[in-house]
């Protein structure tokens, strides 16, 4: 299963939010096999969600939206969704009344609170107020840290691949000098290797097979130089 995670928000563009989300979304995906092949922030514009998301649910298994949920006027993510599969926002029945359970009157909640794309399954907010949506392919869930991840183990068992086992070897060499054990490892292993340097470079040994990561790690491990 592959899958994009978009953010939407002004303030993540700008710097004045950091996007843990898609930090916390990527490890929680990866754990389940699911490869997360795209993350792109979009700003508050309906056009500019509308064009990411059509074009990535064309491409990918999946497509999380996390970002711009609610009734304020710069709360335009639904409607985005809604553009990009050609359909309206219109109030979810079930999410007003999953609301009304949760203590909120008609009177308490601000107009388009449960508007959501016509024919979508709601998603209960039970860290906050504005309800999330499964649509076609595509998950929308809040942009609140705390609200997001709540209801993304809400629906995380619709989430599943090949599990995937890792193992690092941190050498004391330069990444330059390392091309070749790399290269070696990749052509006697059927493993993925990631070379992130530093004070030291640590190679991370990734594949389906655990005894393969095994294998591939430890023969790494024999031919570089370690760091202490």
């Amino acid at each position: 299963m592959n899958v994009a995670v978009v953010t939407v928000g002004d303030e993540l563009l700008a710097g004045q939010t950091t996007n843990t989300n898609a930090a916390w979304l990527g490890e929680r995906l990866d754990e389940r096999g699911v490869s997360v092949e795209r993350v792109t922030t979009v700003p508050d514009r309906i056009g500019d969600i509308a064009r990411v998301v059509n074009e990535y649910r064309a491409e990918y298994d999946a497509v999380v939206v996390t970002g711009g949920l609610g009734p304020t006027h710069d709360d335009v993510t639904m409607e985005g969704v809604a553009a990009a599969l050609g359909r309206d926002l219109e109030e979810h029945a079930e999410a007003l009344a999953w609301l009304e359970e949760s203590g909120y009157s008609r009177d308490d909640l601000t107009a388009g609170t449960a508007d959501l794309p016509a024919g979508a399954r709601a998603v209960d907010n039970d860290e906050g107020v504005a309800p999330g949506a499964v649509v076609e392919d595509i998950y929308v869930l809040p942009g609140v840290p705390a609200e997001m991840k709540r209801m993304f183990e809400s629906i995380e068992s619709e989430f599943a691949g090949a599990p995937t086992y890792r193992e690092e070897v941190v050498a004391d060499e330069p990444e330059s000098a390392l091309l070749d054990r790399i290269a070696g490892v990749r052509d006697r292993f059927d493993v993925s290797v990631g070379s992130y340097p530093g004070n030291s470079v640590r190679l991370a040994v990734q594949g389906t097979d655990e005894e393969t990561v095994a294998e591939a790690a430890a023969w790494l491990r024999e031919r570089v130089e370690l760091a202490e």
